[in-house]
């Protein structure tokens, strides 16, 4: 970061990018980013040294994070070299900075944010900018690109307008994933910057051996594939030379078969390489063509040549950046689709070909679902279900239990809180509203929120916006809403403990989930499945389900619902080594009807001996009282009387679930 003597003696000047349509998409990238780039011009113009204008650039940097200190560090060997530091050098870099140049990206650790700044092509590593405060990592990726192309731009000043609004283009290119877009953009930025006719960049494909370039005008789908090695654009690539061709040496360098094909004739040629900040070679950028003076043909000059090595530079990031978003784009699409091919409502029985058939109905509106249904009988599959087939699924998903969240806590849950709103609230924090936004929310238990939780709640949904605790700002939020409970609402609402007008607005879509005891031979095809699942991660055969195990399975009554089919056969999948199981394998306690409105009495025990039968009460219990926390092993403990860790061991010995999926937070098993 050095003022060169050029800018200093110009002074001043104003930043402006040519024609309203480059203006608007830099304000569309960040409405504040071409305010701040003109900050850095000023401040640079009004240094008194390079010095000085180091600092008056890190200073602005530094302010615009909400920080105190900025830095410059070079990688050197053996120590790291500080090239510009402000309020004060630093003895070692941070942490962050040795992160971001490990990650070839911005980072925030430890209490600073470090971030690559573009690579002088005769660097072996980049310079690394850092800022003592935590910025996120885009916004100071976007600060550093700024911060470099008004650099870029002081510097060209000497040069002429063209490159003047450099610093407006990269910021344009920042915002964009969609590389074919990215490479339109590019090549008509450039045939306007340096008054040539066409441009074409070309990608390197290392793989096919081939280079494709874009846009090719004239070509089948605007796009043309040379081999890597081939005329004026295969030996950039291959050496990392510039070349520019004049018209009376053309024939040496071109095959005029490509002209013939487009009709187009090329007179003069400017080709320079594309390589990534990282040193990668992408590919090559190339002008054909340059206006001359009464319709003449022109010559590219040495200054145009410099010129696109430096407009090159800045497209090669913008390029390395796009194609590394599409490709966690692409990521990101895969595992969504992963996911949502995971989330099935198995069955068979008529009531889960319905409710299947209600959801593929409801789930691309955005309308509020209300799911009832007893514990256990998968509410939280059909809110996933609901969120992976609606436009929604590649945002997140959230689930709120409302029932463990303490009252006092739950308002800030759900809409966050700013900080020193209340004891502890160190620092601000987004609520789940704003973390789902785009998405779903789960509300689950909804029927135990407080009276003062509905209220809030009511406003949110009908304005779209939350307010954080100890804030005063409104922020909208476009969150799609699924409640669910296994308490009678209706009910509440009779006896005043749920408002009626809250019922109401949650449900627009009702979808009541039947208990396993009424889903018939679905009990077996799900049994199925979980042996099928337990035995491929214990690396097995699953075994056989025999046919007296298959009848004992239906004749019981499931109390627990699919939760507790699944713990059954996670137990048996893990302690029966033979390839069928018997109904002698099953170890149910079977509660009969009373067990299900959460009865029971000692003839449910009387099979056995007394050890069996306090075995078999002990199991009973403890599902019991983890199910009625929803999952939560540290409620559960305190209801029984025990430390959370002595629960742990004590499920361990009779049997059951180790705790592996529950936490304090609650369960999210397949069929939650």
């Amino acid at each position: 970061m050095v003022a060169t003597p050029g800018l200093l003696r110009n002074g001043p000047r104003p930043l402006h990018a040519s024609g309203a349509q480059l203006r608007s998409a830099v304000m569309k990238t960040s409405p504040d980013a071409v305010d701040f780039a003109q900050q850095l011009l000023e401040a640079v113009s009004g240094a008194g040294s390079p010095a000085d204008a180091d600092r008056r650039v890190l200073q602005a940097i530094a302010e615009a994070c909400g920080g105190t200190q900025a830095c410059v560090w070079r990688p050197a060997t053996p120590h790291w070299t500080l090239v510009a530091a402000y309020p004060r050098p630093l003895a070692a870099p941070p942490e962050a900075v040795a992160e971001a140049l490990d990650r070839h990206a911005p980072v925030s650790l430890a209490g600073w944010s470090a971030a690559p700044l573009p690579q002088d092509p005769h660097a072996l590593q980049p310079d690394l900018l850092a800022v003592e405060a935590a910025v996120d990592p885009q916004r100071l990726g976007e600060l550093t690109g700024v911060a470099h192309a008004a650099r870029g731009v002081a510097r060209s000043l000497g040069r002429g307008e063209r490159l003047d609004e450099l610093l407006g283009i990269s910021l344009a290119w920042s915002a964009s994933s969609d590389t074919r877009a990215l490479l339109e953009t590019m090549a008509e930025s450039a045939t306007r910057i340096f008054d040539a006719d066409r441009a074409t960049i070309f990608l390197w494909d290392r793989a096919a051996k081939k280079l494709v370039g874009r846009p090719a005008l004239g070509m089948p789908d605007n796009e043309l594939t040379i081999p890597e090695d081939a005329g004026v654009v295969g030996k950039v690539v291959q050496s990392g030379e510039t070349l520019r061709v004049c018209p009376r040496e053309i024939e040496k360098y071109i095959d005029r078969a490509t002209d013939a094909k487009t009709g187009y004739r090329t007179e003069s040629l400017l080709c320079v390489p594309l390589d990534a900040p990282g040193g990668d070679r992408l590919g090559a950028f190339e002008l054909i063509n340059k206006r001359g003076q009464g319709g003449a043909p022109g010559e590219f000059t040495d200054d145009d040549a410099a010129g696109l090595a430096e407009f090159a530079y800045l497209a090669a990031a913008a390029v390395s950046s796009a194609q590394q978003v599409e490709d966690l784009l692409e990521q990101r699409d895969t595992l969504v689709d992963q996911a949502a091919s995971g989330v099935r409502m198995l069955g068979d029985s008529p009531p889960i070909v319905a409710l299947r058939s209600t959801i593929d109905r409801v789930a691309e509106s955005d309308l509020s679902v209300l799911v009832l249904g007893e514990n256990g009988t998968g509410k939280e599959v059909v809110a996933q279900s609901l969120h992976f087939r609606s436009k929604r699924r590649s945002a997140p998903l959230l689930a709120v239990n409302c029932a463990a969240i303490a009252e006092s806590l739950l308002e800030s849950e759900l809409f966050g809180h700013e900080a020193g709103a209340f004891t502890d609230a160190r620092e601000s924090r987004a609520g789940k509203f704003e973390l789902a936004d785009g998405g779903t929310l789960l509300l689950d238990e909804i029927g135990d929120m407080s009276l003062a939780g509905q209220a809030k709640l009511l406003r949110v949904l009908e304005d779209k916006t939350v307010v954080r605790v100890g804030g005063a700002e409104e922020r909208r939020v476009d969150v799609r809403v699924v409640a669910a409970t296994n308490r009678d609402l209706s009910e509440r609402v009779h006896e005043k403990s749920f408002r009626e007008d809250l019922f109401y607005r949650l449900c627009v879509v009702t979808l009541e989930l039947p208990p396993l005891r009424e889903r018939g031979e679905d009990v077996v095809l799900l049994a199925e499945h979980f042996l099928r699942s337990f035995g491929q991660s214990r690396g097995r055969k699953p075994p056989k389900l025999s046919a007296a195990a298959k009848k004992r399975l239906v004749a019981h009554n499931w109390p627990g619902n699919v939760r507790e089919l699944r713990n059954l056969m996670e137990r048996v999948a893990y302690l029966t080594d033979g390839p069928t199981i018997g109904p002698e394998d099953l170890s149910i306690v079977d509660r009969g009807s009373a067990g299900a409105a959460g009865g029971g009495g000692l003839d449910d025990y009387f099979d056995g001996s007394l050890t069996d039968a306090t075995y078999a009460f002990q199991r009973a219990y403890i599902d019991h009282c983890v199910d009625h926390s929803r999952g939560n092993v540290a409620a559960a403990a305190r209801k029984l009387g025990l430390h959370r860790s002595n629960l742990y061991r004590k499920m361990r010995q009779l049997g059951l679930d180790d705790g592996a999926t529950m936490d304090e937070g609650g369960t999210t098993d397949e069929h939650g």
